[in-house]
């Protein structure tokens, strides 16, 4: 245990020694963090002024459809023009909108204004992704370093959203219902001036490339329907603990027990950058994701316990980030360097469609089925993703194996 816990912090020392790594890292982690405080921020901003849930709903769902479809174009400009060129003028705009809800919301401008006022938040730039490609330009020799920075992220992204609805909740409960809005606009605004000036490690803007779409790589599309399931169990699964906590008269609890599906891909991310374990691919991974997603149901149909499901949860998530670091790792080598965040953006994309499409789903068979029944749909999702790696070959060849693009 003691060498395992000493390679673990080594890898990452030697990560985070690298020049101007600990900077571009703290703002993109500041800037990160309000990805997991805004829909909350929002759905108790809106329901505590309006009196509607269906409301606030709609209007959040409006703006991640905005996000999905921004999203890619946005990456697009980054790729052409440079981060800091591109994300500062698209945080602000972003920014204007948070604050704009606020007032809207706070001065009880027509509901259509809400709608208007979010989708400007669309604008973010993918932050995750930003800070992703900065680590394939900086470990572009180092594909095993880059493998730990990859698996950094993940747990990083798993950490902003177990800690925002936390810290979303505790604001707008304690000071008042837009302090999380506004808590999140002015986090996010600093982290990307912090992110953005550390111009060293900043990849070189690229001229129009030349390179064809990466929806038309080799790969790609089959890749990009692995993270739309994917994106399906998050999504249903989020909806569906929510409703059986609600059945077992525990629905204020619901938050702490997706949060610890949270800590254990969060743990597991860490765990499996800093282990780096041979011959792995991703159909591995989305195999171990399919078992692992079947206790959360297991647990909730034969204990019928909110606490026994905590556990699963806390197993299940453990899945999570090893796929998620291996198909971005998959994306980003068969991606032209010239249209990385582009590449990266719609799996992004693909991510948002899918937990739409699961919070659909999961919410339809909660009502319609049962809580427990519901408990299905992940788990249906995780099978389809691993269905669809299987009949594609979307996972190619072990990471450590492939030696580029062409390899893939």
């Amino acid at each position: 245990m003691p060498s395992v816990i000493s390679t673990t912090t080594g890898n990452y020392r030697r990560l985070f020694a690298l020049p101007g790594v600990r900077a571009f890292t703290t703002g993109n982690l500041l800037a990160r963090l309000p990805m997991g405080m805004f829909s909350v921020s929002a759905v108790v901003m809106i329901a505590g002024s309006r009196g509607s849930y269906a409301l606030a709903g709609a209007v959040t769902a409006t703006g991640l459809a905005a996000t999905a479809l921004a999203g890619p174009w946005i990456a697009r400009l980054v790729d052409r023009h440079g981060q800091a060129r591109i994300a500062v003028p698209a945080t602000l705009t972003s920014v204007l909108g948070s604050l704009a809800l606020l007032l809207c919301v706070r001065y009880g401008a027509p509901d259509w204004t809400l709608f208007a006022a979010y989708a400007g938040t669309a604008a973010t730039p993918n932050i995750g992704g930003l800070s992703r490609a900065r680590w394939a330009h900086l470990l572009r020799d180092e594909p095993d370093a880059l493998h730990t920075a990859n698996s950094f992220e993940q747990a990083a992204d798993e950490l902003c959203f177990m800690l925002g609805p936390v810290l979303a909740a505790f604001l707008t409960g304690t000071f008042f219902p837009e302090a999380g809005t506004l808590t999140g606009a002015v986090l996010l605004l600093a982290g990307m001036l912090l992110f953005t000036a550390q111009r060293a490690t900043e990849p070189p803007p690229r001229a129009r490339s030349q390179a064809p779409s990466p929806l038309r790589g080799p790969g790609i599309p089959p890749l990009l329907a692995c993270f739309t399931a994917t994106g399906a169990v998050f999504g249903s699964m989020e909806v569906v603990t929510i409703a059986y906590a609600d059945a077992q008269g525990h629905r204020a609890a619901a938050g702490a027990v997706l949060a610890l599906q949270a800590a254990g891909s969060c743990a597991a991310g860490l765990a499996y950058g800093a282990l780096n374990p041979a011959g792995v691919r991703l159909g591995h991974c989305l195999a171990g994701m399919a078992a692992l997603m079947t206790l959360p149901w297991a647990a909730a149909g034969t204990a019928g316990s909110l606490w026994a499901l905590a556990g699963a949860l806390l197993v299940a998530g453990m899945a999570t980030a090893p796929t998620m670091v291996t198909a971005m790792t998959l994306v980003q080598r068969r991606t032209p360097a010239d249209r990385l965040n582009e590449g990266m953006s719609l799996m992004v994309t693909g991510l948002l469609t899918g937990i739409a499409c699961g919070s659909a789903v999961g919410g339809w068979a909660a009502e319609h089925l049962s809580p427990t029944a519901a408990f299905a749909v992940p788990a249906g999702a995780a099978t389809l993703a691993l269905g669809v790696a299987s009949l594609t070959r979307a996972g190619g060849v072990p990471l450590q194996e492939a030696g580029g693009a062409a390899a893939l």
